[in-house]
């Protein structure tokens, strides 16, 4: 929610593989994470991923977690990056069964 006129920088980035892309901008004070992700035009560059819907953190920190406001009413600060996070490919946890199930079968032999 907007809520002055002042402004203040921040950046929005994306990171895929094989492409990044850091957007610099000045938003009014009082404007939300996901209102940034909308103001910097940054889903244009990544047709093939949901930004509208997609996770997102400030600073490695995931909004909606650890007691932070969620995406759209975690309130901005200067200097803050917001981060558009990618769907996982493997559930980490599932990724470690794996790993601790062919270790058993090695040590087994």
């Amino acid at each position: 929610m907007i809520e002055s006129t002042e402004m203040i920088t921040v950046e929005v980035a994306c990171a895929l593989p094989d492409k990044q892309k850091i957007v610099s901008l000045a938003v009014a004070s009082g404007t939300t994470a996901r209102q940034a992700v909308e103001l910097s035009r940054i889903a244009g560059e990544f047709p093939d991923l949901a930004v509208e819907s997609a996770p997102l953190g400030v600073f490695g920190q995931v909004l909606g977690t650890k007691g932070l406001a969620g995406a759209e009413e975690y309130v901005l600060q200067a200097g803050d990056r917001v981060e558009i996070y990618r769907p996982l490919l493997a559930d980490p946890k599932e990724v470690r069964k794996q790993r601790a199930e062919k270790a058993r079968e090695k040590r087994a032999l």
